[in-house]
């Protein structure tokens, strides 16, 4: 074989190999979609799916929240390498990102501490117990997924305003 068929197999095996990947990756995608949510038989199945719900949307977001807290240091580090008169005439800005870092922080952590403090099992032998367990937990991931929300809007909003 010369150099140009064994360039020319190099690039047919390689396109195969492309595409297949490409194929397997949409195909797994489409299965995540079509997720069957569980039918709820009960009070207490109702509200073990939304408080589940909301933690699934608070999570989706938690990615979001350390690439935040990211460009926000990395944009305070370089302020702080700007010459002591900019610097100056930049605190208020920087004062608003040390307190956006904290909310962003703050944010996380809620979620974080929910997660080690809810009880998936707890009063699953005493049904109104767990309906009205369920419910507080509802309420409280409720708040961590709106914080999260907010935080991550503040930030984008402060983050483009000084660009």
């Amino acid at each position: 074989m010369n150099k140009i068929e064994i360039q020319m197999k190099r690039i047919v095996s390689s396109a195969v190999v492309l595409s297949f990947i490409l194929l397997t990756a949409c195909n797994n995608e489409d299965k995540k979609t079509t997720r069957k949510e569980p039918v709820p038989k009960t009070t207490a199945d109702s509200l073990m799916i939304d408080v589940m719900n909301g933690h699934d949307q608070g999570m989706a977001k938690m990615s979001k929240l350390s690439v935040m807290q990211a460009r926000v240091q990395q944009v305070l580090d370089s302020m702080a390498k700007l010459p002591a008169k900019m610097q100056e005439a930049a605190d208020p800005y920087k004062r608003n990102l040390n307190g956006l870092l904290e909310d962003l922080k703050s944010a996380k952590d809620g979620m974080e501490k929910w997660m080690d403090e809810f009880n998936m099992d707890s009063a699953i032998n005493n049904i109104e117990m767990r309906i009205k367990y369920l419910g507080n937990e509802k309420l409280k991931v409720s708040k961590v997924k709106e914080n999260i929300i907010s935080t991550l809007q503040k930030a984008d909003s402060l983050l483009k305003a000084n660009l």
